[in-house]
């Protein structure tokens, strides 16, 4: 399912009314189309209850008006490249039931999913809120919510708000709409962009990466 999210409320340091986003891999993020996510969330952004913040105004709302950086990927996609600073609480985490049923799906996860995207078979973190409650207590506190391309995140921030979170931020698109000077501190040996991407998937991104590097020396 598709859903196009309009009249979105977004922080942005040059224009008070920024236009909306687009996904085009060549120009900066003005519009997201959001897949498959909680219409409860979307409703929050097209509010303005939770504020979307483009990648590239992300570090002038942590570093001037105070928000603080919340990962939510799982750890094997913070292991790449992750924000120097960030806080981070899975939303999701590794199923480790090893049942009949849950193994069957795991096979049925690899063979359709897994083995091209890289990405372990997860549940959702029961702990979540809980987790985020000890991190960060204040739940005035702004809190910018971010994963690799925004639906995760957006279901965060519809949690964290029914649990009480008053100034929460959702980062528009994720970290894969970023390019390399919107978070100038990041660590890991991966680009923030391409942590999400793994198993064949990767080595076919490498294969595209070198193409173009030709192309463009020739």
């Amino acid at each position: 399912m598709e859903i196009q999210v309009n009249n979105l409320h977004t922080f942005s340091l040059n224009h008070p009314k920024p236009p909306l986003f687009t996904t085009s891999p060549h120009h900066r993020p003005t519009t997201v189309k959001l897949h498959a996510v909680s219409g409860n969330g979307k409703q929050l952004i097209q509010s303005g209850t939770v504020v979307a913040i483009l990648p590239k105004d992300a570090v002038k709302a942590i570093n001037e008006d105070g928000y603080q950086l919340l990962d939510i990927r799982p750890e094997w996609e913070r292991e790449k490249s992750r924000v120097s600073g960030s806080m981070h609480v899975p939303l999701f985490v590794q199923d480790m039931d090893n049942g009949p049923i849950t193994l069957l799906k795991k096979w049925v996860h690899f063979g359709y999913i897994g083995a091209w995207t890289g990405q372990n078979f997860t549940m959702m973190n029961p702990d979540f809120v809980d987790q985020v409650e000890k991190m960060v207590p204040d739940k005035t506190t702004k809190v910018l919510i971010a994963c690799g391309e925004g639906l995760r995140s957006m279901m965060a921030t519809s949690k964290l708000h029914k649990n009480g979170y008053t100034n929460l931020g959702w980062l528009a698109g994720g970290f894969n709409r970023a390019v390399d000077e919107d978070f100038p501190e990041v660590e890991g040996p991966e680009k923030l962009q391409y942590a999400t991407i793994g198993g064949a998937s990767y080595y076919f991104l490498k294969v595209l990466i070198l193409l173009q590097a030709v192309g463009k020396n020739n």
